[in-house]
């Protein structure tokens, strides 16, 4: 199982039909398709063993479980607006706006991920950060591959990209923080590489491409 944060129904917010089918867990939240259970019980924290492999394999939808259409939506962090990576497989918009909605962790900025996961629980793929970016994005696409060998996944050109916080629309000041902070982190990484200085060059690119997607810009 890998780590993920948890979801609950905040009043007001719509439901989609397919999410609306989901089961409830002791507390009355929906369980979404990827949740994993420990000894019965739904624990939101973490995806279900070969989760992210059915979903891939079986293009279904990480939230609902139903099928996908010919556009796929990821809900992801500033970091992976600059380097295109995601750790989780894509959804129906429909379900991604009402994750960025409904789950805690997205919604508030102030959350931060527990420790005390299942002991069977496993990392995902890649270099997790696993601070709250405060900000989180949906980035719709028709045109996406996953990393050979791995469970990570490059997001191509979007068709539609929006920033949330909150549960609301992010403003372009809270969308180009959450971004410049994401890029802090990935320098460091970038500081790592064998060959430094052609990674900053690199992610110095795709900082300044990312821009182009801040709320009220010209993708």
């Amino acid at each position: 199982m890998t780590p993920h944060p948890s979801f609950e129904n905040p009043p007001g917010v719509p439901i989609p039909a397919s999410m609306a089918r989901r089961p409830h867990d002791k507390h009355g939240r929906l369980v979404p398709w990827f949740v994993g259970y420990v000894n019965g019980v739904a624990d939101h924290r973490v995806v279900r063993p070969g989760g992210i492999r059915e979903a891939v394999n079986l293009n279904r939808c990480f939230l609902c479980g139903d099928q996908l259409s010919a556009h796929k939506t990821f809900v992801v962090g500033a970091m992976c607006v600059i380097n295109r990576v995601s750790a989780e497989p894509p959804s129906h918009k429909d379900c991604a706006e009402y994750a960025v909605r409904a789950c805690p962790f997205l919604t508030n900025p102030h959350m931060r991920r527990r420790d005390n996961l299942p002991e069977i629980t496993v990392p995902p793929d890649g270099e997790m950060n696993p601070r709250n970016p405060g900000t989180c994005t949906i980035w719709t696409t028709r045109r996406w591959s996953r990393k050979q060998g791995l469970e990570l996944f490059d997001l191509g050109e979007p068709t539609e990209v929006t920033w949330w916080r909150e549960g609301r629309p992010a403003t372009y000041g809270e969308a180009l923080d959450a971004l410049v902070s994401g890029l802090e982190i990935l320098k460091a990484e970038a500081d790592k590489d064998p060959r430094p200085f052609r990674a900053h060059v690199s992610l110095h690119e795709q900082y300044e491409a990312a821009l182009a997607y801040l709320p009220g810009n010209a993708a």
